[in-house]
Parts: C-alpha cells; structure tokens; sequence
C-alpha cells in the first residue's frame, strides 16, 4: 500500500470530502456571505449540462447551498483552485508530487504522470505554489537570544541585461534560518546592498538575537543593533569561527544548496516575475522537513491549509495575483 493509494487521490467524491475536511475544519463557511455553520444544505445528484463528452452531464461533486443568501457553492469556491477544470484527485496528487519532491518538479513531469497538458500542469504548479506562500506576519527569529544566520545568493540571468563578471546580470535572493525554530524565509531582491538587505533583516530579526553572516560589508554597520555579531570570513576558506564554533552560516547554505540543485536540474529556467513563487515552494518544504516533524502526508495536508483566500488567474505568457 502506497500513499498514492489512498482514495482522494482517486475518487472526486472523497478528493471533495478530504478538502472540505481540511478547508472546513472548524465548520462549514459560506464563501458568497462568509456565514459559519449556517443552514448548508447538500445538493446530492446535480448534473452539469449534457456535452460531447458527458452526455448524461457531469456529476457536480460536493455542492452545497448556503441558506442565507441562497448561492451554491463547493469548498473549491474563494481559494487557488476556483474555476480549474482539472478534477479535483488529480489536483491533489499534484499537491503531493510537489511537497514530497525534496528539489521539485517540472510542470513536464506533471504533465506526463496526471495525463493532462502541459499548460495546465505549469499553471496548477503555479496555483500550488501560491497556496505554500505564507504571507503571514509571524513572530521575529531570535526572540529568544537565540542564532540566526542570514546569507545572500544568485541565480538565473536577467533578461537583457549584459552578462560580465560578479552577480549584476542575476536574480538576487536573501535567505534567513532561525536555527532554535527550524524556520526560514527568504526573499528576492533586485541586489545585493544595503538599502535592499537591512530592511528586510530589521524587520524579520528581534534585537535580542545572535546575528550570523559572513564577511560582507553591508552587515557590519545593522550587526551593531543585535545582541551579537558573528562573522565568518569566506574569502579565507573559514566557514566556522575557530573561537566559537557556533558561529557561522552552513545551515543558511546548506538551504541555498537544495534550492540551486533544484532551479538548476528541475526547473533549468525561472523568469524573474516568477522568482518569488518558486522561493515561496523551497521555503515551505525547508520549514515542513521531516527535521521540523512533518512526514509527506502532513506537508501535504499542510499546503491545502493555504488554498484559502487566494486567487491567481492565468495570462497567456504570464500569471498574475
């Protein structure tokens, strides 16, 4: 028995009572008024209109009617996967493939194992990746004196910029690990400078915390602002201090090492409007790594969370919010 055979990921029907029991987990709510746990009722049996290839009509899985204002509904309705044509089992052997891929995996590869398009398998990656954004205003790393390391990386090519010695022609990313959590956020930024790295690293570090960089100049002058400043100096092979072995940045590199594997053998190629979606996917499995308790099902189950309340529709050379 294998975590693929389980029935939701190919039954609709139990594809449906799986998202409702995650979507819904606390009662069911009204997308169209927002009532919680109001009068719900079922609609069992309802058809789509007869097609070519649905003659009898197409089965309408988990629809409902909300009582107070009297609009239909599915659990679908108000998050990233509203208005997909692809059904919903398949959907989320999609979620799957993609939080147990420990690198990722190219929408090509979607494409040839749920046996759908390959448009349609780069836009529902895309919906996937929208859903493990978190966006949330979470608690500072550090806060309680705690070490957290900082650390800047390139990757990719800016379109018509000229290609010459240094990192101006790539994409910037600027990660932060809290080592006591196991927690990351990473973020894209347009280059490698202060006015660009020292909001980020004030806004997301309490005070209190031991800052861990290398020997770049940019952190010398915020370093004063933490409890501690440890530095490794890189250009002289030294990756930990030999006076105090806890400072240094392996655990920040050994995160940009999974994602550079990944862009660089899965994905090959990233626009830059596109940057943050992808960063968001490597920072969702960095922080729900078997590390941090979480096994393939729990990841899973913990990217559906983030459906809710996010929408992404498609252009023709683009994906827009």
């Amino acid at each position: 028995m294998s975590v693929l055979s389980s029935p939701y990921f190919h039954d609709e029907a139990k594809a449906f009572e799986y998202l409702e029991s995650i979507v819904w987990a606390d009662g069911v709510v009204c997308p169209h008024c927002g009532a919680i746990d109001g009068r719900v009722y079922d609609l069992s049996g309802v058809r789509t209109k007869p097609s070519k290839k649905h003659p009898e009509g197409k089965v309408r899985h988990g629809l409902k009617k909300c009582g107070e204002c009297r609009k239909q509904f599915t659990v679908k309705v108000g998050t990233v996967f509203e208005h997909a044509r692809i059904p919903l089992h398949k959907m989320l052997q999609a979620v799957h493939l993609m939080v147990s891929s420990k690198k990722g995996i190219s929408a090509h590869q979607l494409h040839r194992v749920l046996e759908i398009t390959y448009k349609s398998a780069w836009f529902l990656a895309h919906r996937i990746r929208e859903a493990m954004r978190s966006g949330d205003l979470a608690q500072p790393f550090g806060s309680e004196g705690g070490a957290v390391e900082v650390d800047e990386t390139y990757i990719g090519f800016k379109r018509d910029v000229p290609t010459r010695r240094g990192t101006h022609h790539k994409h910037g990313v600027v990660a932060l690990v809290d080592r006591d959590s196991g927690q990351s956020r990473w973020f894209k930024i347009d280059s490698s400078t202060a006015d660009q790295i020292h909001p980020i690293v004030l806004n997301n570090i309490a005070r209190e915390a031991r800052l861990m960089t290398d020997e770049a100049k940019m952190y010398r002058k915020i370093g004063r602002d933490f409890a501690e400043h440890g530095t490794t100096t890189h250009a002289r092979m030294e990756f930990v201090s030999p006076k105090d072995r806890t400072i240094h940045t392996n655990t920040v590199e050994g995160a940009f090492s999974i994602f550079k594997r990944g862009m660089r053998g899965v994905y090959q190629h990233c626009g830059e409007h596109h940057l943050h979606r992808y960063l968001a996917e490597y920072e969702f499995r960095y922080n729900t790594r078997t590390a941090n308790g979480f096994d393939d099902r729990q990841r899973g189950a913990e990217a559906v969370k983030g459906i809710v309340g996010k929408r992404i529709t498609y252009r023709r050379d683009n994906v827009s919010a």
